[in-house]
């Protein structure tokens, strides 16, 4: 982080130009359940959320309230890859956390530490009054499951990380020994999002939230899905208003709580966490569970989950409804199909946090937030706001939608309309009605949330990837929220393409091809330790194939190199005798090692021994079959591309 900011004026590959470090003028500070944060603006929990660079990046970029990955007992899944197809609206079929329990502590914790080790720095521009950052943890999904000792084990760890913390600590190296001392934050959440997920009975959420009130004295949030429209109506806007084809299952509704069920459980809930001096919530939404449509995530897999713009439109709607219901006596946080575009709009209705994941997932990546914040400061200065409150006071005044309500929308958002053009009141809670219903109605009339302006996909030139050369566009950098992919710099050289063969004479023989030449400003690889296969860089390369498989896989250690002997790739270290190369060619693995101009190259029963890149003994050999000296040259010059270039990525850092 720290050696990449000196050096390149980025942190995990985000330029600095993307950094969003103050409110620009304005307060943008909101409480959630009774915290101060610096904006309402974070991650959803999902893929931007769950390691300790996610965390970093998502502060970055201006996020406040991070949902962190939700997490649950069944801590050993095995997801389907490639598991998040973005080409469009957004579908995925990941939908808890790829670590372990502990595992997943320990990035929290480590995200909690190297935010504060950056603002701490002064290394830049972070004024403490923007720095006030929210941790909010996500468990799911029944009621044994969060009872088991291993999540109890996990929400403990929260509250209290002391240990962990202390632990770390140590980790710190000597050059930045200064932040050994820093008084880290300890007790990381006390706020906690229940993903509740499809088909969860509604007295299963009723009796976990009560539990998590009662039992660890949480404030709690509970996420709800956008079945809770009921089939007629959801179908109606998904498939009628917008236009989509996407088929909601019947047991979408069969099985999930209904609107009656969650109005019951709500006010009960309420009153619990009222009476024990607690914060209770709601969330819309989840994402929609749709039949899956086959051609790029797994055909294995019948049903996805269905994010972005159609979504945005079914979770707005019962945020009406929900306000009609109970108008601004709770509290309510959104994540559906949030851009540059709306963002501001959901501020305005008074929604904490706003989170956001399939956008940041599209060309650009975490980048993609400043203009959030950019088009959130224009509108708040049209109409002379410098707190979030006056934005959502005065919202009304800025959209000439501010007029009667017209065309079809629900009946909730007709009644706050209603009450829009005829306010009881001026205050915060009053406008919030209002501008909700307002925006419900605006966007059932906006063609941008319809299929008809959501159905591109990113172009492909139909060409395919190889190891090395590609269109260099590094789209395949920013898309990936765990910063798997980097780049590097190869000198423009040509590579020999030599083979060797044992003339059965105790000689050998030597062929070769066209050299392989290098003529492109630098070089993809993947990172393996953090690459998940997710499939997003895949999506958004013009090239067909996916740069996380066919780009060059660097792993972080020689233990993990070995322990995934069916892929590719490459451990490449500094070693106090000199540089290693450990690299491994359809299945077969070759090693490496470099000592000035010397080098010794050795494979399944043959050694070479090189001086300046030629052939000087041969130590040991095949009494028959090929060896392809190609390898050696790749793997030299990859070593020295990412020992010796000024770029900083994980493999060189160590």
């Amino acid at each position: 982080m720290f050696r990449e900011l000196e050096r390149s004026r980025a942190i995990f590959d985000l330029p600095e130009r993307k950094f969003v470090l103050d409110g620009a003028g304005r307060d943008l500070t909101v409480r959630f359940h009774g915290k101060v944060a610096s904006t309402p603006f974070g991650p959803a929990a999902g893929p931007q959320s769950q390691l300790a660079q996610n965390l970093v990046l998502s502060f970055l970029v201006g996020a406040r309230i991070l949902e962190l990955k939700t997490v649950q007992v069944n801590d050993r899944l095995k997801i389907p890859r490639p598991c998040i197809d973005m080409r469009n609206v957004g579908y995925n079929v990941e939908w808890s956390q790829e670590l372990r329990l502990q595992e997943s502590l320990v990035e929290y914790v480590k995200g909690s530490m190297l935010i504060e080790m950056l603002v701490a720095s002064g290394k830049l521009p972070i004024a403490p009054a923007f720095a006030r950052t929210i941790f909010d943890m996500s468990v799911g999904y029944d009621l044994a499951g969060i009872q088991s000792e291993a999540v109890q084990a996990f929400i403990r760890g929260m509250k209290d990380a002391r240990a962990i913390v202390d632990r770390r600590r140590r980790e710190i190296p000597d050059e930045y020994k200064a932040f050994r001392d820093l008084d880290y934050t300890t007790a990381l959440s006390n706020t906690l999002t229940l993903s509740t997920f499809h088909g969860c009975p509604p007295d299963e959420i009723e009796r976990i939230v009560d539990w998590l009130l009662r039992e660890h004295q949480l404030n709690v949030i509970v996420k709800l899905n956008p079945t809770l429209l009921g089939p007629d109506e959801a179908r109606d806007v998904l498939n009628g208003t917008l236009g989509y084809a996407d088929r909601i299952p019947d047991d979408a509704f069969s099985k999930d709580t209904t609107w009656p069920q969650a109005v019951d459980f709500t006010g009960r809930l309420g009153d619990t966490a009222r009476a024990l001096g607690l914060g209770f919530g709601v969330k819309f939404t989840n994402t929609l569970i749709v039949e899956n449509r086959g051609d790029f995530l797994p055909g294995s897999e019948k049903t996805s989950y269905l994010s972005g713009a159609p979504l945005h439109v079914l979770a707005m709607r019962l945020v009406a409804r929900f306000r009609e219901t109970f108008e601004d006596r709770y509290p309510v946080s959104f994540s559906a199909g949030v851009d540059k575009h709306n963002f501001a709009d959901a501020v305005a209705l008074g929604l904490v946090p706003v989170t956001v994941c399939s956008d940041l997932l599209k060309t650009g990546g975490y980048g993609r937030a400043q203009a959030y914040f950019d088009d959130l400061g224009a509108r708040m200065g049209k109409v002379g706001a410098r707190t979030i409150d006056e934005w959502v006071m005065r919202r009304g005044s800025q959209r000439k939608d501010a007029e009667a309500p017209r065309g079809e929308s629900s009946s909730a958002a007709l009644r706050l309309s209603a009450f829009a053009l005829n306010p009881v009141a001026d205050t915060v809670s009053a406008a919030k009605l209002r501008n909700t219903g307002v925006y419900v109605e605006a966007i059932m009339r906006d063609r941008r949330y319809a299929s008809a302006a959501n159905m591109k996909t990113p172009p492909k030139l139909g060409t395919r990837l190889e190891l090395f050369n590609c269109v260099t566009c590094d789209k395949c950098v920013p898309v990936c929220p765990n910063d798997a992919n980097f780049t590097f710099v190869l000198p423009e050289i040509e590579i020999p393409v030599v083979k060797v063969c044992a003339d059965g004479k105790g000689g050998w023989t030597e062929t070769r091809a066209a050299p392989l030449k290098f003529t492109k400003k630098h070089q993809i690889g993947n990172f393996a330790d953090f690459c998940n296969e997710c499939g997003n860089c895949d999506v958004f390369c013009p090239e067909d194939g996916g740069p996380y498989i066919l780009k060059p896989r660097f792993f972080g250690s020689e233990a993990l190199w070995r322990a995934f002997p069916t892929l590719d790739g490459f451990f490449v270290e500094r070693a106090p005798y000199g540089d290693r190369v450990l690299g491994r060619f359809g299945g077969t693995p070759f090693s490496l090692c470099v000592v000035g101009t010397r080098a010794t190259f050795s494979g399944d029963s043959f050694e070479f021994e090189f001086d300046a890149n030629q052939v000087v003994r041969i130590v040991t050999g095949r009494a028959s079959g090929e060896v392809d000296l190609t390898y050696f040259h790749i793997m030299h010059w990859l070593g020295r591309a990412i020992l010796d270039g000024d770029d900083v990525n994980y493999v060189n850092i160590s």
